[in-house]
């Protein structure tokens, strides 16, 4: 009997012994963790999002703007109780999407759940209404983004976008709420932690409706800070009305430095859809278009070159010293080789031809007798100098650039298997075959060749010092060079007429890239040859170098060459703007 009683009071005080230790655990060792989880009953800590940073173009107008944006999201813990029909009913939300909403897999008890976003003042005021029939419903001020020119630019600017689930496991973004608005096209993204700034914090005191009692504490949130692309709008605007209804890109670039003035890519989109989320009407538009509107085919688009790229033989012409400048050939619309004919685009030929004239007026003929005497090792040696084959460099996510092509002997050895020939020369040298280059890589050369040799890297943010690449060039290359890309313009029988401008001087030079399916005898639009035109103004001391591609266009000289004059002439007008601002007298004076 004595035992059982010893052995029961043992039980009893191992018991005792137990609920004393645990306590001890619970309230002298984690303390401050159930502390913590108490204050949490009664206190809320709202994040305030940071006024994010304004992209400004080169000449300082803003291109978006900061705007406020409303959103309504619920506590978890008030979750039990909740009618979440009527719920649904006062957010005008179907009741599904508010299960699917509270029930997701990823939700934190200790995160509020985002409702709805997007909310207009009318939404406000019906929710505040009704708001102490649901306890810890509570409506957010955000901070949205407006962007003010659209379309225009959109390539370059990039968007905000809700954050993805693969971004939130990045170390930087981690501790990001699961609905936050961060940089995903463009320079938003490119600057996207520069722009973002540091968000504000308030911890009050709330009621059991959630009702806010008293502040706590408070921390201000910091601005993100601006940055300023190199960009000029009003070549971008000039630029869209320019193409109309055509798809293609313009690259303009400020040789000495390498800043993109330009970099549109069309048919584009609007940016302002993605701020809230893409609706999946918009984004079904957007992918099923045939135009591509995601596209940048200012980085992404290769395609030959076409007579564009005779300005690389050329060059590779007179530095190798292949041919002198009056040595001719004469062109009866064609060149024999074997069983095979070279055609040239002017079916009657052109006669007689020199260096000058086979620039001026695009002769086939003449650079098939340069590629002839050069071989295409010497032609691609040049033509990588000039930063063709290989990327520029430029930084745009998500957009990969694309690397283009230039072959020679080696290549078509290690891809194709096959032999090099000398009709592959022939069409080579013509910017025609497995030649094919992006138009920011054409931009970047025609900037090399109004730089006088000088590559520099593209940059689109205003005043970078970059470093250059020189490609040594004899003095006498560049003068003959730029003096008969001038004559392609402002000479009589020059190929781009359509380019001339009344206020500045320009060279350049067109291209016509054949699609093959044409000679098949298929018709329509997408059968239509590509055209290129690639420029810089003014000659004598060059400010801007462009190069634009229209898609389907038809010949360069007639499509493209327009378009790169009202490019270069909205650059020009701009400029003059300025000037006149600059020198007019100050009426305190």
């Amino acid at each position: 009997m004595i035992t059982r009683i010893k052995i029961g009071s043992l039980i009893i005080a191992a018991v005792i012994a137990l609920f004393v230790f645990r306590l001890g655990y619970l309230q002298i060792l984690h303390r401050e963790q159930y502390q913590k989880l108490s204050e949490n009953n009664r206190l809320r800590i709202i994040k305030s999002p940071a006024p994010r940073g304004i992209i400004y173009d080169r000449n300082g107008v803003p291109l978006v703007k900061n705007i406020p944006t409303f959103s309504v999201s619920i506590v978890p813990e008030n979750l039990k109780n909740l009618d979440r029909n009527a719920l649904a009913g006062l957010l005008e939300m179907p009741a599904q999407e508010i299960e699917e909403k509270l029930n997701k897999k990823d939700n934190s008890p200790f995160v509020p759940i985002k409702l709805k976003l997007g909310l207009n003042f009318n939404d406000i005021a019906r929710i505040e209404a009704m708001r102490s029939d649901f306890p810890g419903l509570f409506v957010e001020t955000e901070v949205g983004r407006e962007y003010l020119f659209g379309k225009s630019g959109s390539h370059v600017i990039g968007y905000l976008g809700k954050i993805t689930q693969a971004q939130l496991t990045r170390p930087d973004l981690k501790h990001f709420p699961p609905d936050a608005l961060i940089g995903q096209w463009g320079a938003e993204a490119l600057h996207d932690e520069r722009l973002r700034g540091t968000p504000g914090e308030r911890i009050v005191e709330i009621d059991a409706l959630g009702r806010e009692l008293r502040l706590i504490q408070q921390k201000q949130a910091i601005k993100g800070g601006d940055i300023h692309l190199s960009i000029d709008i009003n070549i971008h605007k000039a630029i869209e009305n320019a193409f109309g209804e055509k798809a293609g890109a313009l690259v303009a670039i400020k040789p000495a430095s390498g800043e993109i003035l330009a970099l549109e890519s069309l048919p584009s989109f609007d940016p302002n859809v993605f701020v809230m989320g893409v609706a999946p009407q918009d984004w079904k538009a957007l992918t099923e278009n045939k135009k591509k509107p995601l596209l940048n085919r200012a980085l992404q688009s290769q395609y030959p070159p076409g007579s564009t790229f005779k300005i690389v033989t050329a060059i590779t012409a007179l530095e190798e010293e292949a041919v002198k400048p009056d040595m001719k050939f004469t062109c009866t619309g064609g060149l024999g080789f074997g069983k095979w004919t070279f055609g040239c685009w002017k079916k009657g030929g052109h006669g007689s031809v020199d260096f000058h004239r086979g620039i001026v007026e695009s002769c086939d003929v003449y650079f098939y007798e340069v590629g002839k005497r050069l071989g295409m090792d010497k032609i691609y040696k040049y033509a990588v100098a000039l930063g063709l084959g290989k990327e520029t460099g430029v930084e745009l996510p998500p957009v990969k650039e694309s690397k283009g092509l230039v072959p020679n002997p080696q290549w078509k050895r290690e891809k194709k298997k096959l032999s090099w020939f000398l009709g592959d020369t022939f069409i080579s040298a013509i910017g025609q075959g497995f030649v094919s280059t992006t138009p920011i890589q054409m931009a970047s050369v025609m900037a090399a060749v109004a730089n006088n040799g000088s590559v520099c890297k593209p940059t689109l943010i205003k005043g970078g010092s970059l470093p250059k690449d020189a490609v040594k060039l004899k003095p006498e290359t560049i003068k003959m060079i730029k003096d008969a890309l001038q004559g392609v313009v402002n000479e009589p029988n020059g190929t781009a007429k359509g380019a001339k401008s009344a206020i500045v001087l320009t060279g350049g030079k067109t291209g016509t890239a054949q699609v093959v399916s044409k000679r098949k005898g298929l018709g329509g639009e997408r059968f239509m040859d590509h055209a290129w035109f690639v420029a810089f103004a003014p000659v004598e001391n060059p400010e801007i170098a462009v190069a634009v591609f229209v898609e389907h266009g038809g010949g360069g000289g007639a499509v493209a060459a327009p378009i790169a004059k009202k490019a270069i002439e909205a650059y020009f007008k701009k400029e003059d703007t300025k000037k006149e601002q600059e020198n007019r007298p100050n009426d305190s004076d």
